[in-house]
């Protein structure tokens, strides 16, 4: 049986003391990956945290005239907010995208930003993966590799990122917003989680003992052409093989702004800022859309069972960015 010492928190500077203070330790809110994760002993935590009381809950105004969203709001509670309906879609689709009803109930928003890669490997302790023991080795790069990474992988590790969330919001260029042992600071979104380098055990630039207080989004929210497109095995619950946020400022059919964000592709949202730049300036066309997505998946390697995912990605890149043009339906591009 995995022991482990429970404390509930009653303010966010014990919460942070109490972790800061034992590496083995873990924050708690909703622990839909956690309570799963301790359950196969993939984590063997000495100390659990639990932050469910601290008041991190409001969704309120933002800085610089956007919205601020405390790490405890659930997700459901985020996807039906009228402000994120109205103003940021793209963010309320994603996360309609993603898991069951009953799990978004659960699931919080710092936990979403948080969950650990679903990799077959990473859950299995009899075999070696890096990302759960450094130096054993990564068993996915010669087994059943069809749901794992083409770009930004390393020999250590080619899991990828399992948030829909997290794609939105890279889309969307959020900032996270932590507090740990050293203060305050602030994280934008494109630093906050990591590739696998020689280190796949991290899956994020937060220091030991931070805790994520907020998740702020910039006034700018794409509310008219945006596209959340998400290929999966099965209609529901179930992982991106591909999924694509797109965004789109136009004027006069001309892109004055891009954004395109993949997940199911690498170990953190993905996104190439040089590929996204390719667009601005032009008229909407298809040939813009494809030229992106070539650029968008240069570089992308597969393992062989996930060697169609390059083709799905650049369709998926394309159709994703034509529906955000206005140039297909809603229905066709969420098929």
């Amino acid at each position: 049986m995995n022991r482990f010492a429970y404390l509930r928190a009653d303010d966010v500077g014990a919460a942070v003391r109490a972790v800061a203070a034992d590496p083995s330790a873990r924050f708690i809110a909703g622990g839909t990956n956690l309570v799963d994760l301790i359950k196969e002993n993939v984590e063997r935590p000495t100390r659990i945290v639990d932050i469910t009381r601290l008041p991190l809950g409001e969704i309120g105004p933002g800085e610089r005239g956007g919205l601020r969203i405390g790490a405890l709001v659930k997700n459901s509670d985020l996807a039906y907010h009228p402000e994120v309906e109205r103003r940021y879609p793209l963010l309320s689709r994603a996360i309609l995208s993603g898991a069951s009803a009953q799990l978004r109930n659960m699931a919080s928003t710092g936990g979403n930003l948080m969950q650990r890669t679903r990799c077959s490997y990473f859950y299995d302790t009899t075999t070696p993966c890096n990302k759960r023991e450094p130096g054993t080795g990564c068993a996915a790069l010669g087994g059943f590799n069809r749901m794992h990474a083409i770009l930004g992988a390393s020999e250590q590790c080619i899991a990828v990122n399992p948030s829909d969330m997290s794609v939105a919001l890279a889309a969307l260029e959020a900032v996270v917003h932590v507090t740990g042992p050293e203060g305050d600071r602030a994280i934008a979104f494109a630093e906050f989680h990591r590739l696998p380098g020689d280190a796949p055990q991290l899956d994020t630039n937060l220091r030991q003992g931070e805790l994520i207080t907020a998740v702020e989004l910039p006034a700018l929210g794409f509310a008219e052409h945006h596209a959340y497109l998400k290929i999966r095995d099965r209609a529901s619950y179930a992982f991106a093989l591909v999924s694509v946020a797109a965004a789109l400022e136009l004027q006069g059919g001309t892109v004055t702004e891009a954004r395109v964000a993949l997940g199911g592709v690498a170990h953190k949202p993905w996104r190439d800022r040089e590929a996204e730049a390719l667009l601005v300036g032009r008229r909407v066309a298809l040939e813009h859309f494809q030229r992106v997505a070539d650029a968008l998946l240069q570089g992308a390697v597969g393992r062989g069972a996930n060697d169609f995912k390059i083709e799905l990605a650049r369709r998926a890149i394309v159709r994703a960015l034509s529906h955000a043009a206005g140039r297909t339906s809603r229905d066709d591009a969420r098929r």
